[in-house]
């Protein structure tokens, strides 16, 4: 039998040596090939859990049958059992995923927008989304879905953010050895609010703590030479909001938070709304916030050149604003950094000569922005 084959094959290439295959092309290969094991497999389950062959065990259902059996998680189990009976009604994903050329995580993603709102529209477009994914990275391919689940159920999608907002929830109890505990969920504006802020206070702090261990030791420190880790010192960060907020004058001008609204019809219509960290946020969603938001106007122009209008609030300056705008990432092709987490590299060096534009200039994150001083990033 085929089953048996497989088993062959499989015996054979872990008596191989793995490291033969460390090179990229046979990482492609591999992933590729398991990519279409994993896309039968799901639909051997389907089939499965039609039969019902599990009843006979005393199951009460397919996916009870593989945790047991098989040995997985109840979570896994449900989800590849829901997987494949999503599969049957998607057969443009079923043929892509079984040429290996999607994986198990964008058929959750098309099958998680299914619904009776939704069928008519992704029955029409499902073969042009399948090509999509097939060449966008998988956190562009997930933005770009959330875009067509707004077209397509704009109500849909609105109802279930204000959900999500009315999940939000702060949890902090003392425990018996009198540390403090807790959780948050908050609503994606809120979280990407307190996220920033918080990483603007524990990067302030750590640049102090840089600065005094540069002066202390006299060469530039390493992390191992700081007083506190990373998460002391966003613990501290923490505590440090609160002694603001506590000190802030009561007459004092809160300060109004900046959204980015990013509109491109040409690609999509003009159903563009996410925040610079690439959130994808329903226009509804931002009604909210606008009486206390400041309203900054940014115009792309002629080969990519951004107009950034005047604002009472910018980051650090027009010019890198108007970077932050146009790259909205890091713009090495192995990266999704966002734009806080970057820098601002000059193209050009300026050491060369490169001059402080927004032509020369690009976001790449630490990491690629160190190792382009080693080697030029690749292309793209």
């Amino acid at each position: 039998m085929e089953l048996e084959a497989l088993t062959e094959v499989i015996d054979a290439l872990l008596e191989s040596d793995p490291s033969t295959y460390g090179d990229a092309d046979s990482m492609v290969a591999l992933h590729r090939q398991l990519s279409r094991l994993q896309c039968f497999t799901t639909s051997a389950t389907a089939a499965f859990d039609a039969s019902e062959d599990w009843v006979s065990d005393g199951a009460r259902n397919a996916s009870s049958w593989l945790a047991t059996r098989c040995r997985m998680p109840r979570r896994e189990a449900r989800a590849l059992v829901r997987r494949g009976r999503a599969l049957r009604h998607l057969p443009a994903c079923a043929e892509a995923w079984g040429e290996g050329e999607l994986s198990a995580a964008h058929v959750d993603v098309v099958a998680g927008v299914r619904r009776e709102a939704t069928v008519e529209g992704l029955e029409r477009d499902e073969a042009f989304l399948v090509g999509k994914a097939q060449v966008m990275t998988f956190e562009s391919f997930g933005r770009m879905m959330t875009y067509w689940e707004q077209r397509a159920d704009p109500d849909g999608v609105e109802d279930d953010a204000e959900k999500r907002r009315a999940r939000r929830d702060v949890y902090l109890v003392k425990s018996l050895d009198g540390l403090w505990l807790g959780q948050m969920a908050l609503d994606p504006t809120s979280g990407v609010t307190v996220s920033n802020e918080l990483e603007r206070l524990e990067r302030e702090l750590f640049e102090a703590e840089w600065a005094e261990a540069r002066t202390t030791l006299g060469r530039e420190p390493t992390p191992g030479d700081l007083p506190r880790s990373t998460a002391q010192r966003r613990a501290d960060a923490l505590v440090e909001m609160a002694t603001r907020s506590k000190t802030a004058p009561a007459d004092g001008r809160r300060p109004a938070p900046l959204f980015t609204v990013l509109v491109d019809w040409p690609t999509l219509g003009g159903r563009i709304c996410e925040l610079a960290e690439g959130q994808v946020l329903t226009p509804g969603s931002l009604l909210p916030w606008l009486d206390a938001a400041s309203i900054e106007r940014a115009v792309f122009g002629p080969k990519g050149r951004i107009e950034v209008g005047t604002t009472t609030r910018l980051f650090t300056g027009a010019t890198r604003r108007a970077i932050e705008l146009r790259d909205r990432r890091c713009t090495h092709p192995y990266c999704e950094e966002p734009p806080g987490a970057c820098e601002v590299d000059h193209i050009v060096p300026y050491a060369l000569g490169g001059p402080t534009t927004q032509e020369n200039g690009r976001l790449l994150c630490g990491f690629h922005n160190r190792l382009r001083n080693q080697r030029p990033p690749p292309d793209g």
